[in-house]
């Protein structure tokens, strides 16, 4: 196993430069160790694994394959599989990203690691150049023959990034929109970017996106690589693509997959079926009796089932105790700061002091979540939080700050919608507990149930006062979340997971442009323009923290053992399936992890 080395600030064991810089350079590690913006893929992400699995019928039956050889997964699909494209996010079906194509680099947010993948290494060699050492031995295979078709190359990764870089319909276009050209010579590449370069958005594209044969994709015109369906991969990573039925898809072991002869990383079970997720209730009695191995979905009860308090169940959760779930997202109370009185900062403020996230996290989710800090951030990127200005300018329940606040806003006792998507029953249940909290201070508040689907077209035309929606996934730098939250210009129709708040503030997203042109290397320049970020939210509140959603994990230990950890130094990996985990974390050391019981 390998990982990366760059120089850069300590901080707390690991350095700054370590988890950001773009100067990936392999090495040993033990195992301890736009128009469609890819953050808004990773917000969509972030949104299904904070509040769950809608809830629809549930499914018959699953895949039928050996059950002592295979993984049986759910909870990150809820429609059959029709699409295996990696470029086509919305469709494309759990394990297209991480399970059959693969991307340059591997991040560990729990460690806080680089790890080469496709790519053995890669440097700046000058301020607008950047080269990268391409993976030797690795085999493009037929999913559906087995057969061999091919060898990874250098030309595969440049048409790669060139593709990303010159065809705006790619998910992954805006990461590398400063790319003036990639080259391949030998066995590398050589990436020459235009001014200004964006240095955070590269590091983003490194670990996100898929590398494509370029034999299979380059006869594709401009635009169509998107959109075209693709039922028969021709891929790299550990399995294979087996069968596809409307209940799930089931992938089988790539005997040519490089990771076996150059990590030591091998799968234990033959099969891994990844199965359409049904309501809650379905999902909770199929991993209790052992249908399902590894589940992603929000279930209710399982603090209890995981502490043992009503026995009979083995069930494992990533924490051992509260909170059992790795954070995933950022979870807002967000308003639409176009309208009154919500584009009012001392109305914003009124309600943060309000709403004690504390009453949600025990009493919605058990103890499940945790609850967020002022800025948002997620914890792994404690590193960059100014405790300055968060005790300058941060916020706590306070119900004598909240009217203090109100009474400056000059709220007139306005009616105001919270709005909730009514297949999701715990964000039901928290919006209740908001307008109770936002009554108590004189703030009239009353829940809207409405479809998911028109909730989000709300949310994208502008047309609600307040929802709750989630930030981004974990990512290497804040780059990407205050991306989410301060990007202009606005538009008629607001891409997903991107300033769905449509608050207008030039300066501040001034201040992201220049954290995506500053090298990752200068940590003091970058912290210092993330310091004045973050005090700027602080001051504007353009979103309201509330809680730090789960990375909904919980495994059933009858068939297999071994599941991510964190009391395991060797298995502390991320134990999600989604494409933005599987596909760009440390997923797939996890499930090398398990063995038969």
């Amino acid at each position: 196993m390998t990982s990366c080395v760059v120089h850069g600030l300590r901080v707390g064991g690991a350095t700054l430069g370590q988890r950001r810089a773009m100067d990936i350079t392999s090495t040993g590690m033990s195992k301890t160790g736009t128009p469609y913006r890819r953050s808004a893929v990773l917000g969509v992400l972030a949104v299904v694994l904070a509040l769950g699995t809608p809830v629809h019928a549930g499914r018959s039956s699953t895949p039928a394959m050996p059950r002592d050889k295979t993984l049986y997964t759910s909870g990150t699909a809820t429609s059959p599989p029709t699409d295996f494209n990696p470029l086509d996010p919305d469709r494309a079906y759990t394990g297209t990203q991480g399970l059959l194509y693969e991307p340059l680099f591997l991040f560990d947010p729990v460690h806080d690691k680089f790890i080469p993948w496709l790519a053995t290494g890669g440097s700046w060699v000058s301020a607008t150049t950047y080269r990268l050492d391409v993976r030797p031995g690795v085999d493009w295979v037929q999913d559906r023959s087995g057969s061999v078709a091919g060898v990874l190359s250098s030309s595969d990764v440049a048409y790669s990034i060139n593709l990303a870089a010159t065809d705006d319909a790619d998910p992954f276009h805006a990461d590398a929109a400063s790319v003036q050209k990639a080259t391949a010579n030998g066995g590398t590449v050589t990436v020459e970017f235009k001014a200004p370069v964006g240095y955070a958005p590269w590091q983003e594209f490194l670990w996100h996106a898929p590398v494509l044969s370029q034999a299979g994709w380059s006869h594709l015109a401009p635009g169509a690589a998107l959109g075209s369906t693709n039922m028969s991969p021709v891929s790299t990573g550990p399995m294979l693509l087996a069968t596809t039925t409307p209940t799930g898809a089931c992938y089988r072991d790539n005997p040519h997959w490089w990771g076996t002869a150059q990590l030591r990383l091998s799968f234990k079970f033959e099969y891994l079926c990844a199965v359409v997720s049904g309501a809650s209730g379905k999902d909770l009695s199929d991993l209790l009796n052992g249908r399902t191995d590894w589940s992603n979905q929000l279930l209710r009860g399982i603090p209890d089932l995981a502490t043992a308090r009503t026995g009979g169940y083995d069930i494992k959760t990533y924490y051992p105790g509260s909170p059992y779930m790795l954070s995933a997202a950022t979870e807002w109370l967000e308003m639409d700061t176009a309208r009154a009185p919500m584009n009012n900062v001392d109305f914003r403020r009124a309600v943060a002091y309000a709403l004690d996230p504390k009453t949600i996290v025990s009493g919605v989710y058990t103890g499940a979540v945790t609850v967020a800090g002022p800025t948002g951030l997620l914890p792994d990127l404690g590193a960059y939080v100014d405790s300055k200005a968060v005790d300058r300018y941060g916020f706590s329940y306070s119900v004598s700050m909240a009217k203090k606040s109100l009474k400056e806003s000059g709220y007139r006792g306005q009616h105001v919608a919270l709005e909730v998507p009514s297949a999701w029953t715990d964000q039901v249940n928290a919006a209740t507990t908001i307008t109770q909290e936002l009554a108590k201070v004189g703030v009239h508040v009353s829940v809207v149930v409405k479809p998911l689907g028109q909730r989000d077209s709300d949310i994208a035309d502008g047309n609600y006062d307040m929802v709750i929606d989630s930030g981004p996934a974990p990512n290497s730098t804040p780059w990407t979340y205050f991306d989410s939250v301060y990007q202009l210009p606005l538009q008629g129709h607001q891409q997903p997971g991107v300033n769905a708040e449509r608050y207008s503030d030039p300066a501040a997203w001034a201040l992201v442009e220049k954290a995506a042109a500053t090298p990752l290397s200068d940590t003091r320049a970058a912290q210092q323009i993330y310091a004045q970020l973050e005090t700027d939210f602080l001051q504007a509140l353009p979103e309201i923290p509330l809680w730090y959603s789960g990375a909904w994990f919980q495994a059933n230990t009858s068939y297999w053992q071994g599941y991510p950890s964190s009391t395991s130094p060797d298995d502390e990996y991320t134990p999600v399936m989604g494409a933005g985990w599987l596909g760009s974390m440390t997923t797939v050391y996890a499930l090398a992890q398990l063995k038969p019981r």
